[in-house]
């Protein structure tokens, strides 16, 4: 096991959108004298709280979390500061006697944070060019290129992602190996981590997210980008194209009505839930959970247990 020794086990609690994590956590953060640490990537920015779910603080029952608000819209999230400052704190919080609850849905954060994880060096002319040539081409022709010279990760990431395929092809410019060479080593978590994936039948989840985001556009959620445009949303690289805020800020340039941001943010929704459950699906070290079960915490206080022998 990486990391320090100690009795402490964090418990992280994953899985797809809309499935019922925040709550979950909450409940094993006050059953185990816990303290919460945020693994959604767009949970990081200020002012992002309605398209993110984002639990206001009223309704976190007096337990801190950590990883919320530590972003302005105009900053760039990455990975790699992620990865610093979330393993600080979750070192803190297990030497202060308390159990990090790791919650939220983002794949590549939540292994950031439990697994052997390194960045490759980045070169920002490399990746300026690259990404004048992403704007130039397009993500197709780019993914095509990226097909080239590395198979494996053209196989890994979507066409349509062209902040990823820029990142692979810079990487393999830099190093001349391939991007998935620098693929997480995946082993015992670090710290001994207990991984809790939460889901539901799909059906039902659907539901849920039709409900979400109509409840997301219902109660603020275009005031809440339009304020967010006065604080510099259209200038970020990363928040602007979250879910909700990017189908928003077309609705506001005109390219379409804010009935059809709704749909298109609901259909965006699915295709990425079906790309969590893939993305968990793969780690066999995941004990999952039935979110419908009525007694779900009992369940997962019942895993924790056993894991730890307490």
């Amino acid at each position: 096991m990486s990391g320090r020794e100690t009795s402490i086990r964090p418990v992280a609690v994953v899985g797809p959108t809309a499935s019922g994590k925040s709550e979950l956590g909450l409940t094993l953060a006050a059953e185990l004298g816990g303290e919460i640490v945020n693994v959604d990537a767009m949970q990081l920015y200020r002012g992002m709280d309605v398209g993110t779910a984002k639990l206001p603080v009223a309704e976190r029952r007096g337990i801190v979390h950590h990883q919320l608000d530590v972003l302005e819209v105009t900053a760039t999230a990455t990975v790699a500061s992620f990865q610093a400052s979330a393993r600080a704190d979750v070192e803190s919080i297990m030497e202060r006697g308390r159990v990090p609850v790791l919650v939220g849905g983002s794949g590549l954060y939540v292994q950031a944070l439990v697994d052997d994880l390194a960045f490759p060096a980045t070169d920002a002319a490399v990746r300026a060019r690259r990404e004048a040539e992403l704007a130039e081409r397009g993500t197709l022709a780019m993914h095509d290129e990226l097909r080239r010279v590395d198979p494996a990760a053209a196989e890994a990431i979507l066409p349509t992602d062209g902040r990823r395929i820029v990142r692979a092809l810079e990487v393999v410019e830099l190093t001349g190996l391939p991007f998935s060479a620098s693929a997480p080593k995946v082993g015992e978590p670090r710290w001994g981590t207990i991984l809790l994936g939460l889901d539901r039948d799909t059906e039902e989840l659907d539901s849920r997210i039709v409900a979400r985001t109509a409840q997301m556009f219902d109660h603020g959620l275009q005031a809440e980008v339009e304020a967010l445009v006065g604080a510099g949303l259209r200038d970020g690289v990363t928040a602007r194209r979250a879910l909700g805020y990017a189908q928003v800020l077309a609705a506001l340039d005109g390219e379409y009505d804010m009935a059809t941001a709704q749909e298109l943010t609901t259909i965006g929704t699915r295709r990425f839930v079906r790309r969590q459950r893939s993305w968990f699906g793969r780690d066999k070290r995941m004990t999952w959970l039935d979110a419908a079960d009525t007694d779900l915490a009992d369940r997962a206080l019942q895993v924790v247990t056993e894991r730890t022998g307490s």
